[in-house]
């Protein structure tokens, strides 16, 4: 086992305090919005060695799979991640034109599709997926302005999934779009004084809108499911869904890619047609993740066969320590109190929250000892049962 020092990067929707008081730091104002934990090249871990410490790759090599701390103060971008035909093919473009990798206008970083999955940490709300047609219908029906009508007649003579993602394409394309958005706050407001609001998604539009004025992410907000994750749920995210992430802190294990394709909410490079066409169809309102219980304090989230998630409790019931699945290469953080982390071979290495850490193969099983909480990030046994999804709302 190996202690980690992991890279931190500071995105202007960050938390000041929440990551800082976390990693047991003093925070200097600035904003803090991710801890990356892997092999990433736009953020690769150092791993502490007696013999000089190492990038984690030259331990490692490249990991399939990476975790994040992710604290946000208010909503990221409207976003899709890319499968893996996408990926690759963007990624093989970007490089024939040699745009430079960290270039504000870079799109693909890596050739890697990016599902993820996320894990609270605190009260955690975001937006995942299209609301269902007769939904968005009846959002849109209160609001007395001519924009929202003509996106009800479009939506009517249009439904379904195809109709919603072309009605977010004319949305995302109409260059007067932000002449619209504060009349439709406007009504978003006025409804909501009145106590009609339908699953939020008009508080979201002001939420929303405090932060990105005559942005048409605050329209397209409305189409959105808004989801609430309290400490200790996790919600998974596939290729192909649309979501922005609103407030609070969270783990997310993901594969090992920066690929974000953007439509609003943000001061990074858009890409609205990319958006648009990476759309993917699906239950995408199917997100909640329902732990499989492993041993007698651990929980072990895996939606999907490209990564899992293992949280360990440790405690004076268990003496001897919680156990973690004993699979291959891991990234292991301390989300709170103080534990040691004991390996087959009898080696033990203390961490408290915000300590990171790597362990292979050679580590064996891993136990938590004392009290606290340690969550593992780790590529499950390709045998191994994925947990039925859960439909969020």
């Amino acid at each position: 086992m190996l202690r980690l020092d992991c890279p931190t990067h500071g995105y202007e929707w960050g938390s000041a305090n929440d990551i800082p008081a976390f990693l047991r730091q003093d925070a200097d104002g600035s904003p803090v919005a991710e801890v990356w934990m892997g092999t990433h090249p736009l953020g690769t871990a150092v791993a502490r060695h007696d013999e000089g410490d190492r990038p984690l790759t030259d331990v490692a090599g490249e990991l399939p799979f990476m975790l994040k701390i992710l604290a946000a103060s208010s909503p990221l971008s409207v976003q899709v991640h890319p499968d893996r035909a996408r990926a690759q093919a963007g990624f093989a473009r970007e490089e024939a034109a040699g745009v430079p990798l960290d270039a504000p206008e870079r799109v693909f970083k890596d050739p890697h599709p990016k599902p993820e999955m996320v894990y609270a940490l605190t009260t955690f709300d975001t937006l995942v997926g299209f609301r269902p047609t007769a939904e968005i219908l009846r959002v849109l029906a209160p609001l007395n302005h001519p924009y929202a009508k003509a996106l009800t007649e479009d939506l009517r003579s249009d439904p379904g999934f195809p109709g919603i993602v072309r009605l977010v394409g004319r949305i995302l394309a109409d260059d007067g779009v932000a002449e619209a958005v504060p009349g439709i706050v406007a009504e978003c407001q006025a409804a909501h004084d009145l106590g009609i609001d339908v699953k939020r998604a008009y508080a979201t539009a002001l939420e929303i809108e405090k932060h990105h004025p005559d942005d048409p992410g605050v329209i397209v907000s409305l189409l959105l499911n808004r989801l609430t994750l309290q400490p200790g749920e996790a919600a998974y995210l596939g290729a192909g869904i649309i979501h922005a992430h609103l407030s609070g802190m969270c783990l997310e294990v993901m594969v090992a890619s920066d690929n974000v394709l953007r439509a609003g909410l943000t001061g990074k490079h858009i890409d609205r047609n990319g958006l648009v066409d990476a759309l993917q169809a699906g239950m995408s309102r199917v997100a909640r993740v329902a732990p499989d219980q492993f041993g007698f304090s651990t929980d072990v989230f895996s939606p999907s066969g490209e990564f899992a998630l293992a949280i360990a409790q440790a405690s004076q019931a268990e003496p001897l320590g919680a156990v973690l699945p004993e699979t291959g290469k891991r990234l292991l953080v301390c989300t709170g109190g103080e534990v040691a982390v004991v390996n087959g071979q009898g080696a033990s290495l203390w961490l408290k929250r915000g300590d990171a850490a790597y362990a292979d193969e050679a580590d064996g099983e891993l136990r938590v000892i004392g009290t606290g909480e340690v969550a593992q990030a780790y590529l499950p046994p390709a045998d191994a049962p994925h947990r039925p999804m859960t439909d969020l709302v």
